[in-house]
């Protein structure tokens, strides 16, 4: 940019500039007025160009537009002590724990000897909760927990836990000792004929069951007029259901005379119990014995339903396994021809 004539304002030279040479501008003087064209700063510091990289508004890229100071960059964000982020994240773990409690896993403690050798007194084991909501039903052999149907435990102390016991238990670490629940052994399901006569052995529809984990110097049956001995069909929506130590045991053959005759509702099961997860060197998994996968242990009325349910599925499969080759030989035919 060449020097600019002092006074040219309009562009146009007046009548007395005409003809004489133009005079080289000098340092403004002090107190001289603005002439509108130079942009001095009041600091004295040029923007207009002259000085320095051209900014984009004719300000230096350090001065920022019109000569302003630049914006200050945003100052880093300080991070979260891990103290004040504590409480955050065990509201988190507790939020978690509940709906897992709710939802899918919840722990319980085993208070009695009725369930010994497979579960022993302070067991903890893990109850899946889950596999209920999509409407999976209790099975033959399981370990399931259940809500006290009709007052079996009536006369049973109710233990007084303390404040950090009744958080535990809200949390699903501890169960509840409001809740009264029972854990057995699921032995009969809707449809079955469930018998015992004398000391046994334990039939289910006229099946004899090898019960490997029944208490050792137990017998499968009690020989007794209480309910050691009885014969009894499943109705629909409802277990029967045995302790595994079967001389120490108030189960479904000791409560026949309740509203249930001595059933468990399918609706007060809260769980399966799947793994004995303490002590630690209790761990273990809660399968089901092969006892009960035993070739006709079906009733005849269940029998005939599995078959039902097959031939309702049978036509389907039939049609689908017909119409594939047919698919196949129209994809075959109709198949894109590569050409070169």
């Amino acid at each position: 940019m060449g020097d600019v004539a002092v006074g040219a304002r309009s562009g146009h030279d007046g009548e007395e500039n005409r003809g004489r040479p133009e005079e080289t501008a000098g340092p403004a003087a002090v107190g001289a007025p603005d002439s509108g064209y130079d942009s001095g700063t009041e600091d004295g510091r040029v923007t207009n160009g002259q000085s320095g990289q051209d900014g984009p508004n004719g300000g230096t890229e350090e001065e920022g537009v019109g000569g302003t100071p630049p914006a200050a960059p945003p100052a880093a964000k300080k991070q979260r002590s891990f103290w004040k982020e504590l409480p955050i994240l065990i509201g988190i773990a507790l939020v978690l724990a509940l709906l897992i409690k709710t939802f899918l896993v919840q722990a319980f403690s085993i208070p009695s000897s009725s369930m010994e050798n497979t579960l022993q007194i302070g067991d903890r084991v893990l109850v899946d909760k889950l596999t209920p909501w999509f409407g999976s039903e209790p099975e033959r052999g399981e370990v399931v927990v259940f809500h006290d149907p009709a007052d079996w435990l009536a006369g049973e102390p109710t233990p007084d836990p303390n404040a950090l016991q009744t958080v535990l238990s809200w949390i699903g670490l501890m169960p509840s000792a409001e809740e009264k629940d029972l854990i057995k052994r699921v032995i009969g399901v809707a449809g079955d004929t469930v018998e015992c006569n004398k000391t046994g052995p334990l039939k289910v529809n006229g099946k004899a069951l090898n019960e490997p984990y029944v208490y050792p110097g137990n017998t499968p049956c009690s020989d007794d007029d209480q309910g050691g001995r009885f014969k009894v069909t499943v109705p629909e929506g409802k277990i029967w259901v045995m302790g595994d130590h079967r001389q120490n045991s108030r189960d479904s053959r000791y409560n026949q005379s309740d509203k249930n005759g001595g059933m468990v509702p399918v609706d007060e099961v809260v769980g399966r119990a799947i793994v004995v997860a303490w002590p630690m060197d209790r761990w273990s998994t809660l399968p089901v014995p092969d006892t009960f996968s035993q070739d006709g242990l079906q009733s005849q009325a269940q029998a005939q339903s599995s078959a039902a349910a097959a031939l309702s599925v049978a036509p389907q499969g039939l049609a689908l396994a017909g119409v594939a080759p047919f698919v196949w030989w129209r994809r075959r035919r109709t198949a894109p021809v590569e050409t070169r």
